[in-house]
């Protein structure tokens, strides 16, 4: 979801210390349980809202048969959610 200078992911240990170090005062795991809040009660489906924040389906079964990546599904929702918070 955040890339890298070099093109790899961001780790969740560099994202909470960027968090940190810019006295931002939440942590992604707080701003993930927050958007996901938001999702539930602006009724945003649970398939939609858990791809939001680029999480992978580990039901292997359930992953076999996804074949969309509702992106601009996802775009809304996060246009919304940037709206909702800014």
């Amino acid at each position: 979801m955040f890339p890298s200078a070099r093109g790899r992911q961001v780790t969740p240990d560099a994202l909470s210390k960027l968090c940190h170090n810019l006295d931002l005062g939440m942590t992604p795991h707080g701003h993930r349980s927050s958007l996901r809040d938001w999702c539930a009660e602006s009724a945003v489906s649970r398939e939609l809202a858990e791809t939001c924040p680029a999480h992978i389906v580990k039901n292997t079964v359930e992953s076999a048969y996804r074949r969309s990546d509702l992106l601009e599904q996802r775009r809304t929702v996060m246009d919304a959610w940037a709206r909702y918070i800014t």
